[in-house]
């Protein structure tokens, strides 16, 4: 809440609210309303994606269940604090399709660590289409910095993913031996049935068919959301190269990464406000797309997450409950619950 009251403050403390209210009655209601069209349609092809990670054996699990998990997790991600909604996903499709907690877990992680390579790629050709010298700086670093670093990063956490699925073995006996060392008997073994859970997770790594239809649902999801921060560019009549909103889309999800308030109000106001500067953007301007961007697309998906908790016949306190009880990754078996 610090954080985001800090970054709130600093977005705003210069900008006329008068100015600012303004802009938002005056924004153009067609492209803004296409915009918030395109990125919540993003959803459901995050769900589609999110089957194949799952898929095991030839075998997908049912669409409706999955996209009522998807909608609550990102509906808790906007209303309960510290990312919450991963951790309410994976208790969410266990609920509603029987699917192991960490095997659900462990596919919203390789989800994590694709998007982020898919948007270190992005980035990259953010970077070389919008022309920016080589020491240009948001936030006090460089662009070419936060892509490298950041592409250093996925990259790494790839290559430990590969290890675990194409040589389980000398990964699983690695681990064994460090859980058996450093913790007690009853806890190692919990520890190891929860890594063997999590290796069903990392299986569309073994499979390159698998692997690349991953990742052409990972391009498709941001590109979509890249195409979002376009639409409303026009609404608020922001006159930017179409790189900016590659650039944008990019450092805001990097941005939000950082601990901060449910819906992450903050970071995605100051991140906006200083990556549209690089193009001229006045502030007020910037802040106002900001703010607008953000509650309009901050409603649907937490609206729809809420009906999705109504039709899996949970309740809010339940994602609570999965927090502070799944937050160790515990893997109770569940059936279906719907």
């Amino acid at each position: 809440m610090a954080v985001s009251i800090a970054l709130l403050w600093w977005s705003l403390h210069d900008v006329d609210l008068g100015e600012l209210w303004a802009r938002l009655r005056g924004v153009h209601v067609l492209p803004l309303l296409a915009a918030v069209a395109v990125v919540t349609l993003s959803f459901p092809v995050r769900t589609i994606r999110w089957r194949y990670l799952l898929r095991s054996e030839g075998s997908a699990l049912p669409f409706m269940p999955l996209w009522h998990a998807t909608a609550i997790g990102f509906m808790a991600n906007n209303l309960l604090p510290a990312r919450a909604g991963e951790l309410a996903r994976a208790y969410a499709a266990r609920k509603l399709t029987g699917v192991r907690f960490s095997t659900a877990f462990a596919s919203i992680a390789v989800e994590r660590m694709l998007d982020g390579i898919t948007l270190v790629a992005l980035l990259t050709v953010a970077i070389w289409a919008g022309g920016f010298a080589p020491g240009t700086t948001v936030g006090g670093m460089t662009l070419v910095g936060v892509a490298r670093g950041a592409g250093i990063f996925f990259s790494v956490l790839l290559a430990v993913a590969l290890f675990l699925v194409h040589w389980p073995g000398p990964a699983m006996r690695i681990a064994r031996r460090t859980t058996h060392a450093v913790l007690p008997q009853r806890w190692a073994a919990r520890t190891m049935d929860i890594l063997e859970g999590m290796l069903w997770g990392l299986d569309a790594l073994r499979r390159p068919g698998s692997f690349l239809v991953v990742m052409f649902w990972s391009f498709a999801v941001w590109l979509m959301a890249s195409a979002s921060f376009w639409l409303a560019f026009r609404a608020f009549d922001i006159e930017v190269p179409w790189s900016a909103a590659l650039l944008l889309q990019c450092l805001i999800s990097f941005g939000v990464a950082i601990p901060s308030s449910p819906g992450f109000f903050g970071p995605f106001e100051a991140v906006t406000r200083v990556t549209l500067a690089l193009y001229g953007i006045e502030a007020s301007r910037a802040v106002s797309y900001a703010v607008g961007y953000h509650l309009s697309t901050f409603v649907p998906i937490t609206v729809l997450g809420i009906w999705s908790l109504s039709r899996a016949h949970l309740h809010l306190a339940d994602l609570r409950a999965a927090e502070a009880n799944e937050g160790g990754i515990a893997d109770p078996q569940a059936a279906p619950d719907a």
